[in-house]
């Protein structure tokens, strides 16, 4: 094939079939599918952990098997304790045996004796009690017989398990579908199981695919990415049940993919990640469109993320390919792949719960597409506020961090701030954090975490820029807002921004300043001012900015001083992301703090001695966990690694 016919086929490709809904893309590939549990297999009890039950359990035993003594002390008929006090006690001779664990009782009980006993030991025949050895004492006799004083009386059955309280023979114990945890595997001991009747874990094959796609462990080629999908996958997999069977990542190749599939098709379900559009060098849909009866389902799913998935069926077994994005792949797992490993492995329909939440910002969504948007809850004044953790569907961290997702209807264009909106819960109930940090991102500030962390704090963090957090905690949302918002007329950081219900609290300094790769004569030996001259008129020189709201924008915008030079529409999100753009020579410059540009050994002009603040809610001034954030900025230790890290105090 000729360049030009690459480069025509490629700008031409055909991305999905026919974009369908999502109710419809479940019932073509479900109607193809049985689902319902694998075959039953046995296995032995300490590896039944975490599976699903196949048959129902019958005890073939009493639990307890025997009258079970609870307590240290002597086994007594009860009705020779009435009227014991310590006043008057009664007077019982101690019969010669004395009964431990696993012993099997002799003597009898009589009238006026008692029968020393040990906790879990057989209670004797005749007696009916125990008597603990705390309520007795001991009387020295000179003739060979041993008399005790009973200083407390007891009732009939007192200080008895009788046998089969527990467990009674011939009771089911457990029934068939319910998964073995502990305590599960704690019953089936106690009545003796050593092999337990399961259904068998459904196989599933994980085929990572594209030439980008690199094992975690290896170097890292720029453009390339680490494969986390695979791990991602495997690890839900057994979540839910399966057994995950890695096949490795598969280079843009259209034989060797083949291969590993058709190696793939021994197992239960197939799952492939990337190559879901078509696109010039994804091969995942060519390999999967030549399987039959039926083949292919659905290719394109009215979702956001997730709108290239592929659902195929080849004689009753499921393949999915999903796309290649983390966001997107998780969740076309979550909704198109786990209720199939469910169903095979026995474990019933999930129970998803759901909570109700305040959207304290407006989000506009594409029409045509059912979104998930996934959100962090943080608890206000109010009641829930639901903050949207949009990073992308190619983000991996956003759905770990995030605490459920709001579904969007394909016919909506905008959800106004402050709607309510019902938050479906990613686990299985909300955890809420010991305290809430909304603001602008920092690495002194992760300093501060790990400090709270060690001491037990738990939190939780949104970053959300300076002027996001300062709203937050208007609003009540965050107990502590990090941020650095420079007054541009009077050049104070911060304080000109507070209302009368926010406190501020000092934080740390740090330098902001212009950051470019070294070795770059246009800015090399200049002063800043001298740097941002060359900047604006050095022919193909390209910056690169950041978000608005930020605070490092409105240091740029008095740097620049209405100026819009190339790059200025492209916003970076983080002084890392203004980093790595000039790192990897898709910018020249930009404006970060010196701790970032150190990390990435980019040359730097010092601009600004920023303040990095904490704006805190009066309401919530006083409370423990903000109490500490305000020790802990005053602590000698956390200081010192602050200053190590390239901050001033």
């Amino acid at each position: 094939m000729s360049e030009s016919q690459r480069l025509n086929d490629a700008a031409r490709q055909q991305q999905f079939l026919r974009v369908i809904d999502r109710d419809e893309a479940t019932a073509r590939f479900h109607e193809h599918l049985t689902l319902a549990p694998l075959e039953i297999e046995t296995v032995p009890l300490d590896k039944a952990l975490n599976r699903t039950l196949a048959l129902n359990v019958v005890a073939e035993v009493d639990v307890p098997a025997f009258d079970r003594s609870n307590v240290d002390g002597f086994a007594v008929q009860s009705s020779e304790t009435r009227g014991a006090m310590e006043e008057s006690p009664r007077t019982l001779k101690l019969n010669r045996e004395i009964l431990q664990p696993g012993e099997e009782p002799h003597g009898i009980v009589q009238a006026g004796t008692a029968t020393t006993i040990a906790t879990g030991a057989v209670v004797p025949r005749g007696a009916d009690s125990i008597v603990m050895v705390e309520h007795t004492n001991v009387i020295d006799s000179d003739d060979e017989a041993v008399h005790i004083e009973v200083r407390q009386s007891v009732t009939p059955g007192q200080r008895i398990t009788f046998a089969g309280t527990d467990i009674a023979r011939g009771e089911t114990v457990l029934r068939m579908g319910q998964q073995l945890t502990s305590r599960e595997i704690g019953v089936l001991a106690a009545i003796g199981v050593a092999q337990v009747d399961v259904y068998r874990q459904p196989r599933i094959a994980i085929i990572s695919t594209g030439d980008e796609i690199v094992p975690p462990g290896q170097p890292l080629p720029t453009g390339s990415v680490y494969d986390s999908n695979a791990s991602i996958i495997a690890a839900a997999v057994e979540e839910l049940g399966g057994e995950p069977v890695h096949l490795g990542s598969v280079p843009d190749d259209v034989d060797r993919l083949r291969a590993v599939l058709n190696q793939a098709m021994e197992c239960d379900m197939v799952v492939l990640s990337g190559g879901t559009s078509k696109g010039a060098g994804d091969l995942s849909y060519r390999v999967v469109s030549q399987l039959e009866n039926p083949g292919i389902v659905a290719h394109g799913v009215a979702l956001k993320p997730g709108k290239p998935i592929c659902l195929a069926v080849s004689d009753g077994k499921p393949v999915v390919i999903l796309p290649g994005f983390p966001t997107s792949a998780i969740f076309t797992f979550h909704e198109f792949v786990a209720p199939v490993i469910r169903a095979f492995a026995g474990k019933p329909t999930e129970h998803k719960e759901s909570v109700t939440a305040t959207l304290p910002l407006r989000v506009n969504s594409e029409r045509g597409r059912t979104e998930f948007l996934l959100v962090g809850l943080i608890r206000s004044n109010d009641g829930l506020s639901a903050y949207p953790m949009g990073k992308g569907s190619g983000s991996v961290t956003t759905f770990s961090r995030a605490d459920g997702f709001i579904t969007i209807g394909q016919h909506t264009e905008i959800v106004e701030a402050g709607s309510q909106v019902t938050v479906q819960l990613l686990g299985q109930k909300l955890e809420p954090a010991d305290l809430v940090f909304i603001g602008s991102h920092c690495v002194g500030l992760d300093i501060l975490l790990d400090e709270l962390h060690q001491r037990g704090v738990t939190s939780k963090v949104l970053h959300v820029g300076s002027m996001g957090g300062l709203a937050a905690a208007k609003r009540g949302e965050c107990d502590v807002a990090g941020i650095h918002l420079m007054d541009p007329e009077t050049g104070e950081y911060n304080r000109p921004f507070l209302t009368d219900e926010l406190k501020l609290v000092n934080g740390y300094r740090r330098m902001q300043g212009f950051l470019f790769r070294p070795g770059d004569e246009r800015f090399e030996n200049r002063d800043i001012d001298d740097a941002v001259r060359s900047a604006l008129t050095a022919p193909a020189c390209r910056m690169i900015n950041r978000n608005a709201g930020s605070g490092t924008r409105i240091l740029i915008e008095r740097l620049l001083d209405g100026q819009q030079p190339a790059g200025y529409p492209i916003q970076a999100k983080s002084h890392n992301a203004v980093a790595t753009a000039v790192k990897q020579g898709r910018a020249d410059w930009g404006v970060a703090i010196d701790t970032v540009a150190n990390l990435y050994e980019l040359s730097f002009i010092p601009l600004l001695e920023e303040h990095y603040d904490f704006a805190i809610p009066i309401l919530r001034f006083d409370r423990p966990e903000v109490q500490l954030v305000r020790e802990l900025l005053l602590d000698d230790s956390v200081q010192d690694r602050l200053r190590e890290s390239g901050f001033r105090l």
